[in-house]
C-alpha cells in the first residue's frame, strides 16, 4: 500500500457509496445550494449554543448518508471525524448520539481528507466494511473561539476568510457503487513563520504545494492525470500564492483546472472577504458538489488537497507561527477505475 514515503495506493478500491451534506442559511444563499441534502434557515438549529448546533449538523450528515444507502447504522464499524472547537467536542457528542466506535481527529480544515484517507486505509487493509468519514464547522462557534464573538462586529482585513456553517460525511465501503478512493498522500507540517491568523490562505499555500508535488512525484504521474486539482480553503490569497509556487517548481497546472473549495461554495457578492474556510468547506464542496459532477459524468478523476492551519488561540496569543498541513486524496469515477 505504501508508495514512496508519504503516499498510499489503495489496491482494494474503497468506494464512497453515499454522502450527507448539511448547511446553514448563509450557505443556502451561496453558489451551490443543490449540493446540500439539508439546509437550515437558522444558525441556532433550535439549540442552546452554536457548538450544539454544530453537533446536530454532524449527526444529520451521518444520518442522511446512511439513510440514502442500502445499509443499516449497525453495519457501520467506525465513525472517523473531527472539527475546530476545543477538544473536538461537537464531533464527540455527535459520536455519542451515533453510538459508533469513534476515532476523533484534529487537523483543522484538513480534517476532511485526513478522515477520508484513514477510512480508505482501514478498509483497504480489510479492517472494516463500512466507515463514516466526515467533519463539521460553524461560523459563530469558530469566531467565538479563534477571534471575537460575532456580536462584537470586529473589523477584519481583506485576507480573512469566512468559516462555513455545515457538516458533511462520506460513507466509505469495501464494496458497492460509487466514486473510488484510489490513493492518498499524507502531508507534512510546513511552517513559513507567518504569525497573522487573518492570513490563513497565505500560510497554508506552501503546505498545499508541498503535498501536491509529493503526490505527483510518488505516484509518478503528471498533473494532467486529473481533471481537477481541488484545494480545500486557500481562497483568493492562498490560491494565487500556491499557483506561483507551483509554477516555480515546474508544475504548470492550468488555472481552470486548479480550483478551490473556498472560492466555490459562496457566490460573488457575499461578504466573505478572501473566501470560505472551515473543515466543512472542503467536505461539503467535495462530497456534495464535485462528487455529484463525477456521478453525472462531467469529471472522472480529481485530487482533493484539504489544507489546515493548525494554530490554537493559545499559540496565537503567545506569538507562535502557524504550522500548516495539507492532505491529498485522489477520487476517481467507479466506472473509470
Amino acid at each position: 500500500m505504501l508508495n514512496g514515503h508519504q503516499t498510499w495506493i489503495f489496491e482494494n478500491k474503497p468506494v464512497i457509496i453515499q454522502t450527507g451534506t448539511v448547511g446553514g442559511p448563509f450557505e443556502a444563499k451561496g453558489n451551490i445550494p443543490k449540493a446540500f441534502d439539508i439546509l437550515h434557515e437558522d444558525m441556532w438549529l433550535n439549540q442552546e449554543s452554536f457548538e450544539k448546533a454544530q453537533q446536530v449538523m454532524m449527526e444529520q450528515a451521518c444520518q442522511v448518508a446512511i439513510k440514502k444507502s442500502s445499509i443499516q447504522k449497525e453495519q457501520v464499524e467506525f465513525f472517523i471525524s473531527g472539527d475546530l472547537i476545543n477538544q473536538i467536542t461537537p464531533t464527540t457528542f455527535a459520536a455519542k448520539t451515533m453510538g459508533l466506535p469513534y476515532l476523533g481527529l484534529f487537523n483543522a480544515c484538513a480534517t476532511s481528507m485526513e478522515s477520508l484517507a484513514l477510512s480508505a486505509a482501514i478498509i483497504n487493509a480489510n479492517g472494516a466494511n463500512y466507515i463514516l468519514s466526515g467533519t463539521s464547522s460553524h461560523n459563530a462557534a469558530a469566531e467565538k473561539q479563534f477571534r471575537y464573538p460575532t456580536e462584537y462586529g470586529g473589523q477584519k482585513p481583506p485576507t480573512a476568510q469566512w468559516t462555513v456553517t455545515g457538516a458533511s460525511c462520506a460513507l466509505v465501503a469495501k464494496e458497492g457503487v460509487g466514486p473510488v478512493v484510489t490513493s492518498a498522500t499524507i502531508g507534512k507540517i510546513v511552517d513559513m513563520g507567518i504569525t497573522d491568523a487573518f492570513n490563513m490562505g497565505g500560510a497554508m499555500a506552501p503546505a498545499a504545494v508541498d503535498t501536491i508535488e509529493t503526490h505527483l512525484k510518488e505516484r509518478n504521474i503528471d498533473h494532467s492525470y486529473y481533471d481537477l486539482i481541488i484545494t480545500g480553503d486557500l481562497a483568493h490569497i492562498g490560491r494565487e500564492v500556491s499557483l506561483d509556487l507551483l509554477h516555480k517548481r515546474g508544475i504548470d497546472i492550468p488555472e481552470e483546472k486548479y480550483v478551490d473549495c473556498g472560492l466555490t461554495i459562496y457566490r460573488e457578492g457575499q461578504p466573505v472577504l478572501a473566501g470560505a474556510s472551515g473543515p466543512a468547506c472542503s467536505a461539503i464542496v467535495t462530497y456534495g458538489h464535485f462528487l455529484n459532477k463525477m456521478k453525472q459524468g462531467e469529471i472522472k478523476r480529481i485530487l482533493v488537497v484539504a489544507t489546515g492551519s493548525l494554530q490554537s488561540p493559545l499559540s496565537v496569543n503567545q506569538g507562535d507561527s502557524i504550522p500548516c498541513i495539507a492532505h491529498a486524496v485522489s477520487i476517481e469515477s467507479g466506472s473509470d477505475v
